[in-house]
């Protein structure tokens, strides 16, 4: 089943899908809030500020009330909702912390020293009341969760596991990969907490875009090899001399709309600055989305 704007949906037992009506190149077809328990409930990402989206939440849970809110990161179109929803359910909003928190030193350094644009769709102003721990389990009566700090997307990203299903967020997508841009996003992040959910053997992701992941060791292999391939390429490009992330992305990502090249841009950075960490690539210039970087002679 295609799940619509506005309809809730069923995904397992105790747990419930709205999706919003945001669709975007970055988004598919929407944000997915998710429902978990029955009666007192959790709300998982709240979504974006939308009132049509806060009401069908609320004809949705008729006379339930959600007691938690809890977010996977802060962008607008998971988080947007939360201050209001909170206000008005009188709900605590949990996450692992504000939109600054869980950077790597080296992503903090770059955001303090580099003239970076503003992460699309940063909230920027996002606090949570309460900051989770990894590891931490949020409970009610009829549901309990496991909030897992993911990063590498975003420095605050969590997923929360329900028994063998782990809410992903967007960490892991079935139709597209995910967008890593510094200095919220993180190569080394990303990989190292893609690699997490694989040792945890999971049955189901259930991202906050698209469809269920029903195999997830084959999708988080191939979204690794990815990475990987990216890599290599970026390092071929280099052979020819020095270049900045517009530039690579250019010579790189042929098959992409005009629109979405800056995104790739950015993603080409994020690689560009773990290259760096790793001694594989030089920075020539002050950091900047514009700074070349040289390959290492010895890469």
């Amino acid at each position: 089943m295609t799940p619509l704007p506005g309809k809730i949906f069923e995904a397992a037992p105790g747990l419930r899908g709205l999706l919003a009506d945001n669709p975007s190149p970055m988004t598919g077809r929407g944000t997915i809030s998710w429902i978990v328990g029955e009666g007192d409930v959790a709300l998982v990402d709240p979504g974006p500020e939308d009132a049509a989206h806060a009401r069908a939440l609320r004809e949705a849970l008729g006379r339930e009330r959600i007691t938690t809110i809890l977010v996977t990161h802060a962008h607008r179109d998971h988080s947007g909702l939360a201050r209001h929803l909170a206000q008005e359910w009188r709900a605590p909003v949990l996450a692992f912390g504000d939109a600054t928190a869980g950077r790597s030193p080296h992503m903090a350094e770059l955001a303090a020293r580099a003239e970076l644009p503003q992460g699309e769709g940063t909230d920027a102003g996002f606090r949570p009341d309460v900051t989770l721990a990894d590891g931490e389990i949020i409970e009610d009566r009829s549901w309990r969760l496991e909030a897992l700090h993911t990063p590498g997307h975003f420095g605050n990203h969590m997923c929360f596991a329900m028994g063998r299903d782990i809410l992903c967020g967007d960490l892991a997508m079935a139709w597209s990969t995910t967008i890593v841009a510094p200095p919220d996003g993180d190569v080394a992040q990303y990989l190292a907490s893609l690699r997490r959910l694989a040792a945890r053997a999971p049955a189901r992701l259930l991202p906050a875009h698209g469809a269920a992941i029903d195999r997830p060791a084959e999708r988080i292999a191939e979204l690794i090899s990815h990475r990987g391939h990216r890599e290599a390429q970026i390092l071929a490009a280099l052979a020819t001399g020095p270049a900045n992330a517009d530039t690579l992305a250019l010579r790189i990502y042929t098959d992409i709309p005009s629109t979405l090249m800056g995104a790739a841009a950015m993603s080409v950075l994020a690689h560009l600055v773990d290259l760096a960490e790793r001694n594989l690539v030089s920075l020539i210039d002050p950091p900047s989305r514009q700074a070349r970087f040289e390959r290492d002679a010895t890469s």
